[in-house]
């Protein structure tokens, strides 16, 4: 019997550990949050302190049952879950369940926490236990109390007002408004025209460019040259008055050092990754967390980075000595600064981890690693591995010049060129950038000396137009979300897969786009409840978090604070016309009709109409194509869109098949059945073979429902959402759950239909209604 029981979150973790502590310990897995909040409206008391009411999460039923067990033989716990606000709270609750089953009695209970998985590292943690951080434990319930509210009050407007299914949260919807926002601009922006004007010239057979930068004693500037007149009667001009030939007016040389970036935090970690590897944020936190919790090496499993959720640039004195240690040995002292470099975090919570992301051990070089990693683990290391290093390296040095060089009297023009004398930290490593050119690649110019005398080859008129403002990449919109403070680094992941996954918003060309429904939702939210998708609100709700965890703050009365106005802003907007929210915009008159033609988001989807509800006739619909925008649609493409139905072909039975777009959703039609289309199909291009493999599909899933039937009868018991079932086409009567359908007799179903309620008169199904439209 292994006399202490450790729990740790995951299996892959447990297995590492197990290894190092020994026949004394038994290391189980919670495989992460063991309770949560009751998925349910007044899972969050409002009324009385806001009372959590949690229940334990069924995937992981099974895992605290396991725990349960192992601790009525063990001597005592240690909860060595994450070293965060979650992996505290997951300590805590785990600790409520087991006093709640009455199975801890009086055995002592330790809070470890491992910042990397070896061996010392984990001795040491459990010869130096805490007690659970009740301030921690505090700031992850604030934080989860604060999303449900939002999640559950705001998310119900949205289904009463825009369609079924759509969320709003307290994080995603600022990070979202970013992404929309930056739409807006670039549709808004007006490209203006501009000009540069350029010198080609030559110096020991070696020819060169310099950019006009002063043009009759003014400054020259981006807008100085606005047409082509214009720049072509400056180049007239420079080209008459230097007359051939450029003279060396004035040299600057100088020397320029850059210093290296920090080890990795969370989120410069998901920059990089997706900028040098094109990682996603949740593909590099995954990989993150397998090298933190160990990968076999000849026979032993060890965990070969620190932990990946942090704030801190701080590195531990002993990693800096090995890193030190390690380049004087690798690439000579001249390469390792007299003192060890230190950097500053931005963060103010000082609870969280307290070192940067780093290898644990800087002699396990990413090559002799890798035959040891997947493709992914060793690509991520190596980007870790030579990130910490190059930390800690002497800075690259550039030798840099500048050269005036006069034409004549009327204007200047300048040439630079740069040169890496000492590399530095660069033999190492070199941060990536957002959306610009690399500064630091070398251009040598040949050398000059004032008062030369150069010729003039070429004066160059390069006509130039502004562009708009880059759609955000993921590593842009993580660097955008951190510097407002929107959520935490560890979220990051999860507020862009959810967006995703919403369909809020997608990734073309690794650049985001919001979709119609994230447009609708954004532009809802700004609108409505702007205080809460406030950037500097949302970053003050951080702050106040931060301040709970380190114990400045009651998190009780914060949510006070916020919850009073928030839940009177809901009440105030519920009677918001649905009209005003879906936002619909008009397009112009259909030349037909001499209606209206409007395009809007509807409960399935956007669509365009011909006329209003007004109308003695009912208006007409249709879906808008994949790639279409309701933003971006025009009359034109609209009226194409009602040149339905299409006859798509025929069925093997020679019965005629059509496709058309309804109120809720495109169909194909044969007879008088209808069939929806599934996602990847378009009714304007949909072909004969696969509406006929789609009508079978129908076919065989309508047969496949029908349980049984009874001859000479309408009645039939058929499989539905819920469970079997009885109707006879006119009503339907429920089966009890205890009650075998093959059980029934025809008279007893008989009696249950005649005892079913009537339907209700007025409900038309989506094929019926589908059909009144068309």
């Amino acid at each position: 019997m292994s006399r202490n029981l450790v729990i740790v979150e995951s299996p892959a973790k447990a297995s590492t550990i197990k290894k190092y502590l020994g026949a004394d310990y038994e290391v189980l897995a919670s495989y992460g949050h063991v309770r949560d909040l009751v998925p349910k409206e007044g899972a969050v008391d409002t009324e009385n302190g806001f009372a959590m009411r949690y229940e334990v999460i069924d995937r992981n039923d099974k895992h605290v049952k396991k725990i349960s067990d192992a601790l009525k033989k063990a001597d005592a716990l240690f909860l060595a879950t994450d070293p965060d606000r979650e992996g505290e709270a997951i300590a805590w609750h785990l600790l409520q369940i087991l006093k709640e089953r009455d199975i801890l009695a009086d055995k002592p209970v330790h809070r470890v926490v491992f910042h990397e998985i070896t061996k010392k590292a984990v001795g040491e943690a459990i010869s130096a236990p805490r007690s659970i951080s009740d301030d921690l434990v505090n700031a992850q319930q604030a934080r989860r109390a604060l999303d449900y509210l939002v999640g559950f009050n705001i998310s119900p407007l949205l289904w009463r007002k825009i369609q079924r299914g759509l969320s709003a949260g307290r994080v995603q919807s600022p990070a979202l408004r970013l992404i929309a926002e930056r739409e807006e601009e670039i549709e808004a922006f007006v490209a203006r025209e501009y000009w540069s004007i350029a010198a080609v010239t030559a110096a020991s057979d070696v020819e060169f460019q310099a950019k006009l930068t002063r043009y009759q004693e003014d400054k020259v500037k981006q807008f100085s040259f606005e047409n082509e007149a214009t720049a072509s009667a400056v180049r007239g001009a420079l080209l008459a008055g230097a007359d051939g030939k450029l003279t060396v007016a004035k040299i600057e040389r100088k020397q320029r050092r850059r210093n290296p970036a920090p080890p990795f935090t969370t989120s410069t970690l998901q920059q990089e990754a997706s900028r040098k590897l094109g990682f996603s944020a949740s593909r590099t936190m995954r990989t993150a967390q397998q090298l933190y919790e160990g990968v076999d090496m000849d026979g032993e499993r060890i965990g070969v980075i620190t932990y990946m959720r942090t704030d801190s640039v701080s590195l531990a004195n002993e990693a800096l000595n090995e890193i030190r240690e390690f380049i004087a040995k690798k690439f000579g002292d001249e390469a390792v600064p007299d003192s060890p470099r230190v950097y500053k975090a931005k963060s103010k919570n000082a609870q969280e981890a307290h070192e940067a992301v780093r290898p644990t051990s800087a002699l396990r070089e990413p090559d002799a690693l890798a035959k040891f990693l997947s493709p992914d683990q060793a690509k991520l290391y190596g980007l870790i591995w030579k990130r910490a290093v190059a930390s800690q390296m002497t800075p690259a040095v550039y030798d840099t010049v500048g050269a005036d060089l006069a034409a004549g009297e009327v204007g200047v023009f300048r040439a630079t060129g740069s040169t890496l004398v000492e590399p530095g930290f660069i033999a190492v490593y070199q941060e990536g950038r957002d959306d610009g050119g690399d500064d630091d690649k070398d251009v040598r110019l040949p050398p000059l000396s004032e008062g030369d005398v150069l010729e003039l080859r070429d004066v160059l008129a390069d006509q130039h137009f502004t562009e708009p403002p880059p759609r955000y990449s993921e590593a842009s919109l993580v660097k955008t979300l951190e510097e407002y403070d929107i959520g935490r680094p560890s979220t990051y992941a999860n507020i862009i897969s959810t967006l995703l996954n919403r369909e809020y918003v997608t990734l073309e060309s690794k650049r985001f786009q919001p979709t119609d429904i994230g447009r609708i939702v954004s532009r809802f939210l700004t609108q409505h409840f702007t205080q809460y998708v406030d950037y500097e609100f949302t970053a003050r709700l951080e702050d106040q978090l931060d301040a709970v965890s380190r114990g400045e703050k009651e998190w009780v009365p914060l949510l006070n604070e916020f919850w009073k106005p928030f839940h009177k802003m809901v009440v105030e907007k519920a009677d918001i016309p649905r009209a005003e929210v879906i936002q619909s915009r008009e397009l112009g008159i259909d030349p037909k009709s001499g209606k209206p033609i409007s395009t809007r988001m509807g409960r399935y989807g956007p669509y365009v109409q011909i006329g209003t509800r007004e109308d003695e006739d009912k208006p007409t619909f249709a879906g808008l194509r994949p790639g279409q925008s309701m933003d971006k649609i025009t009359l034109e493409e609209a009226l194409e869109l009602f040149k339905m139905p299409r006859l798509v072909g025929a069925t093997e039975d020679g019965e005629e098949i059509t496709a058309n777009f309804g109120r809720f959703g495109p169909y194909i039609k044969y007879g008088k059945t209808f069939v929806s289309l599934k996602d990847e199909d378009d009714p304007h291009t949909v072909t004969e073979e696969r509406a006929r493999v789609l009508i079978a599909e129908k076919i065989a899933a309508d047969l496949a429902r029908v349980l049984r039937t009874f001859p000479n009868s309408d009645i039939q018991i058929l499989k539905g959402r819920w469970g079997p079932y009885l109707t006879d086409g006119k009503k339907n009567a429920r089966i009890p759950k205890d009650t075998d359908p093959d059980s029934l007799s025809f008279e007893q179903c008989e009696d249950m239909i005649a005892k079913a309620p009537e339907k209700p008169k007025g409900r038309r199904g989506a094929t019926k209604r589908s059909t009144k439209k068309k």
